[in-house]
């Protein structure tokens, strides 16, 4: 099946080409329009109905009319000299509000925004209401809210034209006015941050260009690969969100950026491989017609290929079985994209070798000269002449790095981006005057039993006064009941902010304890708002991470088990992977957790960088561990074999892993904290795989056990002869073999 696309596509490259061109560039439109109706962006969306806070969410939708999509904006408004609101301002204030709350907002163009048909018109009326005044009366708050998703730039220019009217509607009265909370945090954080994204893509790009300049001295092999990943990445993107849209499935919103950043890595990867060995083999064969090249390499490289894409596909495969639905939408959507990628590195980047044939390494000179040692040969030399001293010292850095997971805390809390913007000091001068959550209250909702009596405010005080007395809550607001009187609303106002761990302590324990023993008998009570959703989210990730690390270590290890047809093999790459994994969680607590006093790392960190350093991180052992099984098929002592497929992997692995970790390395500037924490922990995890596990861990142990590494089948196992001096020689100081001579295709 391999060996059939490849030589399909490296006999007819131009139609391939032009048939993934066209594909790349519809889905690409495809993508852009449908993406937004498929992702969704609260926390809270994500949780089992089972739990909590979840049914909170869901007796606010049916019974108060809040809307899943609404995007709650707090707005301050103020005297511009700073002094107290008089009765005259805060009559400005009202007439504002109504008029506002009156005037519908048009969605404003949108630049590059794909078929117009396609677009969600987010033009509406917001909703405007008085929230409270501060106790100086230096300010007023009103509550403002859009529906939408608040990721969509559509809707962000439905708030910035709002913005704009409400600004030009208080300043006419002298007033001043600020914005925060939902998505004008959102706002402020994509503006900021817009030019730093694109300097960094831009950064990004010219790492790959730069690299595979350095490497192959040239034009196409420096840019082909990112044409590629363009037509494929366009085509995975779509095949993602039309697939989400068919199943009615909802994407958490950082979805499409850590899609796109996985295809732009292992695709490089992927093209790189094939470019080595392309040029390897063109080196060997001078004589030979370039397109047979092309077809024999993919064909050969493409198995390796599959294999390291099938363990990523296998191990994100197993999100699916998780409870919290941020990974149970991630893995799925992550499994198409990398599918998507394997079929174009099979057709697509096969056709464009066989269509550059030796203009591919113009204008170098290499595959005129046979390549030196260099110091992938040397480092080969060392893993082969001292393969104890270099598994140790392998294995005593990572355990260094391990340490870190002494005392290791999750951090569930939503933290902001930590810029300063608008945003962030609007909210930060409400905070000097109020609650912590006087714009965010943990709320309780009541509802009466089937067949139980209506609710009243009397009989709901007892509840409110027992509130009131947990430590902890500043103030309890109003009882609030819904048209039928079937369900009630209580909101908390806590001394704490909610997105800390001493909210979420808060609600776990007294709050939830409270309201279970003192709601009213015949009502069911659940208690909701941004602490109590992180404490339910906290609990279904602990035991996400329970089921899914063992059923992803034992699929990935199954899947080792018949690709490499050993025993022992996969056994010696779980190790090695887990060792990795240990060691990169330990360094990003070290540096965050410790270095940088963050309450802890992300609470998707572990599940999230197990799978991508795991899956990743196979990735190069699989290919090391192809090459070194192809060395010892060859007569000869096993550490030579060991030696040479060092020598020729190296180059490959070290230049991929520096793609791959750049790629993922730009997360590490991203607004939002878990993605930063996402993108350097990976970068860490994939260097250290590409370099300290794959070309020194896994051939030290590969030397040491020789042949025994691929039992119960030993390739190329010799009869032990009586051997010569120079034979002796030869074999304590390994030196690359000539690549055999192949017969070139009729």
């Amino acid at each position: 099946m391999i060996r059939a696309l490849t030589g399909f596509s490296t006999r007819n490259p131009w139609k391939v080409i032009a048939l993934w061109a066209v594909l790349g560039i519809a889905m690409t439109f495809l993508n852009g329009a449908l993406v937004f109706r498929v992702t969704g962006a609260q926390p809270g969306d994500f949780l089992p109905a089972g739990y909590d806070s979840a049914a909170a969410l869901k007796v606010a939708e049916e019974r108060f009319g809040v809307k899943p999509d609404a995007n709650t904006v707090t707005v301050l408004v103020g005297r511009s000299d700073g002094a107290p609101l008089t009765g005259a301002d805060e009559q400005h204030v009202k007439a504002a509000a109504e008029k506002l709350g009156r005037k519908r907002v048009a969605m404003p163009p949108q630049k590059d925004a794909g078929p117009k048909f396609l677009l969600i018109d987010h033009s509406q009326t917001p909703r405007v209401a008085p929230a409270m005044t501060a106790p100086d009366r230096s300010f007023q708050l009103l509550s403002v809210q859009l529906t939408g998703n608040s990721m969509d730039p559509g809707l962000l220019n439905v708030f910035r034209a709002f913005r704009a009217d409400a600004r030009a509607e208080f300043a006419e009265a002298g007033l001043r006015s600020g914005f925060t909370g939902g998505i004008a945090s959102v706002t402020d954080t994509t503006d900021a941050g817009e030019t730093r994204s694109k300097v960094v893509g831009g950064l990004t790009m010219a790492l790959i260009v730069l690299l595979n300049v350095l490497v192959f001295r040239s034009v196409l092999a420096a840019f082909l690969p990112l044409l590629a990943i363009t037509f494929i990445g366009g085509a995975a993107g779509g095949a993602v969100s039309g697939t989400a849209m068919l199943t009615g499935i909802k994407l958490d919103g950082s979805t499409p950026s850590l899609i796109g950043v996985v295809l732009l890595g292992i695709g490089i990867d992927y093209f790189l491989f094939l470019l080595f060995r392309y040029r390897e083999q063109l080196r060997a064969q001078p004589e030979r017609n370039a397109r047979a090249v092309a077809a024999e390499v993919s064909g050969r490289v493409g198995t390796a290929i599959t294999s390291a894409a099938l363990t990523i596909v296998a191990a994100f495969a197993t999100l699916g079985i998780a409870s919290f639905g941020q990974f149970r939408v991630l893995g799925p959507a992550i499994a198409v994209s990398v599918l998507v990628m394997l079929l174009g590195s099979l057709t697509l980047m096969p056709a464009m070798l066989a269509m550059a044939g030796r203009k591919m390494f113009w204008p170098s000179r290499a595959l005129k000269r046979a390549p030196r040692p260099g110091t992938a040969g040397r480092l080969g030399e060392l893993v082969a002449r001292r393969p104890v001293v270099m598994a140790l010292a392998s294995v005593a850095l990572l355990g260094v790095l391990a340490t870190g997971l002494a005392g290791i805390a999750m951090d569930y809390g939503q933290g902001g981006s930590g810029e300063k913007t608008a945003a962030t000091e609007t909210a930060a001068e409400i905070g000097r005057a109020l609650p912590a959550d006087a714009w965010e209250p943990t709320t309780v909702y009541v509802t009466a039993r089937d067949g139980g009596a209506a609710l009243t405010t009397g009989r709901l005080d007892g509840l409110s006064r027992d509130l009131a007395a947990v430590k902890g809550v500043g103030r309890v607001g109003p009882t609030t009941l819904n048209g039928d009187h079937r369900a009630a609303r209580i909101d908390l106002f806590l001394t704490v902010d909610p997105q800390t761990q001493p909210a979420r302590d808060l609600v776990a324990g007294p709050i939830r304890a409270t309201v279970r023993a003192h709601s009213p008998e015949g009502t069911q009570a659940h208690v909701g708002g941004t602490a109590a959703v992180f404490v339910d989210i906290a609990d279904a990730v602990d035991q996400d991470l329970r089921i899914v690390f063992p059923v992803a270590a034992a699929l990935i290890a199954l899947i080792l088990v018949v690709l490499l047809r050993s025993l022992l093999a996969p056994l010696i790459l779980m190790i090695s992977v887990g060792l990795g994994f240990a060691a990169t969680l330990g360094a990003s607590a070290l540096v965050f957790q410790h270095l940088l006093d963050k309450p802890g790392v992300a609470f998707t960190l572990p599940l999230v960088l197990f799978l991508f350093v795991v899956a990743l991180g196979t990735d190069y052992n699989i290919l090391i561990s192809d090459r070194i099984r192809e060395e010892m098929k060859r007569p000869g002592p096993a550490r030579a074999a060991v030696a040479r497929a060092v020598r020729s992997t190296a180059p490959a692995i070290t230049t991929a892993g520096l793609v791959l970790a750049g790629s993922f390395g730009s997360l590490a500037v991203a607004p939002d904290p878990g993605s930063r924490q996402v993108g350097f922990a990976t970068a860490v995890g994939i260097l250290l795989s590409a370099s300290v596990l794959s070309l020194v861990l896994v051939p030290a142990l590969a030397a040491l056990l020789g042949r025994g590494t691929w039992w119960p089948v030993r390739p190329g196992r010799t009869k032990h002869r009586t051997r010569s001096p120079q034979a002796t020689r030869a074999a304590q100081n390994p030196q690359p073999a000539p690549e055999p001579h192949h017969v070139p295709f009729p």
